[in-house]
């Protein structure tokens, strides 16, 4: 497996047929590890009979049960494939935020991690790769593109070939209820797909979103010992230059540890302030702390978590990597505070030992709420700071970023059996 960069090859689109289903809108979803479960789940399945969560998280994770239904859907014409393979070019737009992102969807090559062409930047849970795995093992298919960045030529091929398609009629054009406009247009033209492709062979690209997503390819990969289609993934492949990513922090809850419990087990390592409400203005608080810092709340009272000591960290805290590393928020609450002053007690709670992430505050602090635990909210790294230590070869605590605009997840689609030899065959 050989890669001397990035390499983005044409595939055919899977896509909902728009007058099989209620609105293009109701079909879509999340990435699957956004939804917040089980609520989330049963909105968007109720939402639309035909909405890609029941895919990317099958009731009761029955993967065999979703690749039936992918199946059916394909058989029935719900979703159906372009008959032509192409790169797409997909627009998130929100008028009212002045959000606008472009980027290239394609079927791209996998590199082995020593090559340095994919850049992680965050450690991943083995128990979802396996998840996930399972899942596109039994669907033979991508059935959610991966986030990748990357900076371009802005008067490059790349860069034309965005802009010269978006020009044009896109393929769908629908709202979905946060107010973002999805749409996309194909490159069907193989001299620009080409010429697309000698300018990502000079670059390589940063993971934004989908580390176990591209941890379950590469494992499917080595599986299927690196033969095609399991050789590529799907991912949408942003221009940074032209379109900078936001970066936001993922919040952790901790079902089994109430918040007087942590401020008891705290023994002073750490300075504890109570701040006055809403969220807002507990956050506002967090993010002007100077050092390592964080937010710890039940849903309705905040402690701002600061100045934590000096020996505590050098004792939990690995000294092996770089300072910038051993100063993330994640890293200090993981290793001085889940792993050490707050993990009493977690090995009998089962389930209830699990962290959860939630990509946003309101959400983590209703978790919290819930199950009668802690929300730990945490400040957004800078894109600097990732791409530093990724390029270092340092990945950071997992769920340490959420990168976006997130790609929709049932737009596009990638069925592998649409790429067996014998059709490639029949069509080159």
């Amino acid at each position: 497996m050989h890669v001397a960069g990035l390499t983005l090859a044409p595939f055919h689109a899977v896509r909902y047929q728009p007058q099989r289903v209620r609105d293009l809108a109701a079909v879509t979803s999340p990435p699957y590890d956004v939804v917040v479960q089980p609520d989330g789940r049963k909105r968007l399945e109720t939402a639309e009979p035909h909405n890609v969560v029941r895919l990317i998280l099958p009731e009761g994770a029955d993967h065999a049960a979703a690749a039936a239904r992918l199946r059916h859907w394909r058989a029935n014409g719900v979703l159906t494939a372009d008959p032509r393979p192409g790169l797409y070019v997909y627009e998130q737009r929100t008028e009212a935020a002045g959000v606008l992102q472009r980027g290239l969807l394609g079927a791209l090559a996998l590199s082995p991690p020593a090559a340095g062409v994919v850049l992680p930047h965050e450690s991943v849970m083995a128990d979802v790769v396996e998840e996930r795995a399972s899942l596109m093992r039994a669907t033979h298919a991508n059935l959610e593109p991966l986030l990748l960045s990357y900076r371009g030529d802005p008067a490059g091929p790349a860069a034309t070939a965005v802009e010269r398609a978006a020009e044009g009629r896109p393929l769908l054009d629908t709202v979905t209820p946060n107010g973002v406009r999805h749409r996309v247009w194909p490159i069907h033209d193989r001299s620009e797909q080409a010429a697309v492709n000698v300018e990502l062979a000079h670059h390589r690209a940063l993971i934004a979103d989908g580390h176990h997503r591209w941890a379950t390819a590469l494992r499917l990969h080595g599986e299927h010992g690196g033969r095609p289609p399991w050789d590529r993934t799907l991912v949408l492949l942003v221009d940074a230059a032209r379109h900078p990513l936001r970066v936001r922090a993922i919040h952790r809850v901790l079902p089994w540890l109430t918040p007087d419990d942590a401020l008891r087990r705290l023994g002073g390592a750490f300075r504890a302030t109570r701040v006055p409400g809403p969220p807002e203005s507990a956050l506002a608080r967090l993010g002007a702390a100077e050092g390592p810092a964080l937010l710890l709340a039940d849903g309705d009272a905040f402690h701002l978590l600061d100045r934590p000591c000096p020996e505590l960290l050098a004792r939990t805290v690995p000294q092996d990597r770089p300072s910038r590393w051993r100063e993330l928020d994640a890293t200090v609450l993981h290793s001085a505070l889940v792993d050490h002053l707050w993990c009493p007690g977690r090995e009998a709670a089962g389930d209830g030992a699990r962290v959860r992430y939630l990509h946003d505050a309101p959400s983590a602090l209703g978790e919290a709420r819930r199950l009668g635990g802690s929300a730990v909210l945490l400040r957004p790294v800078s894109e600097a700071t990732v791409r530093e230590l990724a390029e270092a070869g340092v990945v950071m605590p997992q769920k340490s970023t959420s990168f976006g605009p997130k790609p929709a997840s049932g737009l596009v689609l990638r069925d592998l059996a649409d790429e067996a030899p014998d059709r490639i065959a029949d069509e080159s």
